[in-house]
Parts: structure tokens; sequence; C-alpha cells
């Protein structure tokens, strides 16, 4: 018998390996699934800009890294504690002006730099729902009273015009996954929203070769189905749920070879963070040393930092 639908994704057009490089962008979700990538010592930046939810924020940080101006002081607000940007994530906001321009700035080159060196790009989308202040969508609204914004829902038409434009310029050439968030909205505009996102993307997929969707939000909703994979907040999902989803995006997107290192990968990992009994011990310099032999086998994963650790720790103790 059984008691759930479990999803199985059909393989992914698009492929990621250890010689591609990827930038996500999107909701907390793509900060997820690029945490597992880069665990897995995949080539990847996430989020340059901080954690965006609705499509038009995502696409506005891509048309800023496609030609990115610096940001001028007169963009910032100031709240009476720090200085912020409409554009950026609270995360990148300062105390001082020059501190939040010298982060803001520097999110936006290393945006700049992923977009122009990615062969693939992870979107999630995460809301349909946008902020409005003075006529312009804003990715964050930095805790500003909510007088001062509009609220409304995007169109799937909006969505998928918006990033066929962009599909066309800045992300052209480029191999495109598309998700949407399983993170839930609290309230009835949940189910709306999801919906207009998942018609978007269904509509970008049906368009463009280049464009495949991972079904994140109905691995989540549909086949786990459950309070229990969710955090304590019932909107992010749990560990757990993030482990699973990693395994069905491993199985589908992965490329074969990918697959087959990732084993020998995430042993190597584990070793870095292994701490000896007796650091200054022959038995843990020859460890160091069967892990450098391993890295030296795997040329195609980027293993500096790790490999410098075990080179110092066997200078160190010679």
């Amino acid at each position: 018998m059984k008691f759930r639908t479990e999803i199985e994704p059909s393989p992914s057009g698009v492929q990621i390996g250890y010689k591609n490089r990827v930038l996500t962008l999107g909701s907390c979700f793509a900060a997820h699934i690029a945490g597992k990538l880069a665990e897995a010592k995949f080539r990847v930046t996430a989020n340059p800009s901080g954690i965006l939810f609705n499509p038009l924020s995502i696409a506005a940080a891509i048309r800023s890294y496609a030609d990115p101006a610096p940001v001028g002081r007169e963009e910032l607000g100031f709240d009476g504690e720090v200085w912020y940007h409409f554009g950026f994530h609270g995360d990148l906001s300062a105390p001082t002006a020059e501190a939040a321009l010298a982060r803001m700035n520097a999110a936006r080159q290393a945006g700049a730099e992923a977009l122009r060196t990615a062969d693939r790009v992870i979107l999630t989308f995460g809301t349909a729902w946008v902020y409005e202040h003075g006529g312009e969508v804003v990715a964050n609204c930095h805790r500003r009273p909510a007088a001062e914004f509009s609220r409304r829902r995007l169109s799937v038409e909006e969505i998928a015009e918006t990033f066929a434009e962009l599909l066309e310029g800045p992300l052209a050439g480029k191999q495109i996954i598309l998700t949407v968030s399983p993170v839930r909205h609290v309230g009835p505009g949940n189910a709306v929203s999801k919906a207009v996102l998942r018609l978007a993307a269904e509509e970008l997929k049906q368009r463009f070769g280049c464009v495949e969707y991972f079904p994140a939000y109905e691995i989540v909703t549909d086949d786990l189905r459950d309070y229990r994979f969710y955090a304590d907040d019932l909107v992010h999902p749990a560990p757990q749920a993030v482990a699973y989803i990693w395994e069905k995006f491993a199985g589908t997107v992965l490329t074969d070879r990918a697959r087959k290192l990732l084993p020998e990968v995430e042993a190597v990992v584990a070793a870095a963070a292994h701490r000896p009994r007796n650091p200054q011990g022959e038995a843990h310099r020859a460890f160091c040393r069967r892990q450098l032999e391993r890295i030296a086998a795997l040329p195609e994963v980027d293993f500096q930092s790790e490999a410098a650790g075990f080179r110092r720790c066997i200078e160190i103790n010679s």
C-alpha cells in the first residue's frame, strides 16, 4: 500500500557538473540549494544582493549585474539606525552610508562577475505579491511603515514577459533552472500567489529550450505534505525537507559524473572538518597526506581551502 504520492522528477534537460559555474538568485530556498551545492564543492554564487522574494526584484538584480553602475548615496534611505537600499536585502544595510555603499557596491560587482562567468542560473520565485514605493517594486521594505507602500499581485504575463526579455538579453546563452519556493505565505493569498508563479515558470519553460523547471514546491506540498516537514514557524521547510529536496535535485539535475564523485567529495570535506586526537602526531600527518592524494585524484573539484589546510598541518608538524 502507498500512503503518499512520491514525486519523481524527470531527468533535467539542464545538467550541473563540477566544471559548471552556477549563480542562484531568489528566495531563501535558493540559498538552501546554493548551500547544498557549495557543501558539495560546486562552483556557486548565491544571492549577491541578498535574498530576493519576488520575480521583478530578481529581474532588477540581474539587470544591475549586467550593467553594474555604482550605487549612489542618493539611492539610500536612513531610518535613524541604518542606511538601506530598496533594491538590497537588509543584510547589506549598515550604520553609516559609507559602509552601506561599500557593501552594496561589492555585492553588485560580485553579482556582475557571477553573471558574466555563470553558465547555469537557478532562479527561485518566492511570491507574486510585490510592494511598490514611489511606483517602483522594492526587494525589501526594511521595516518601513506599511503606509509608505502599495501592494499588488503580479500577473503571469508580467513575470513571463520580464524574464523573456532577460533570456534574450543578459541571460542569453545560459541554462536556466526555475523553481517555485515551498516557503509558505501566512494567509489566504498563498495559493493564488504560488499558482501565478507556477504558471509563469511553465510559460517560460514552454517558450525557451534553455529553461527547465524543478518541482521543489510540489515535492514539499504534495509529496511530503505534512507540517512535521516544516520548521517551528510552519512556514519554512525543515532541514529534513531541504535534505530530501536536495536528494531529488542531485538525482535529476547533477551530471552522472558529478553524482559519481559526490561520495568522494563528501569524504574529503568531512576529513577537512575532522578534529584529530593528536594534531602533532604522525598518524594525523599520514591522514593529511592521504587526503591530499584523494584531492589530487579529483582535479575537476575545487579543494583549494581543504588542500591548504592539509598542507599547513603537515608543514607545521614536520
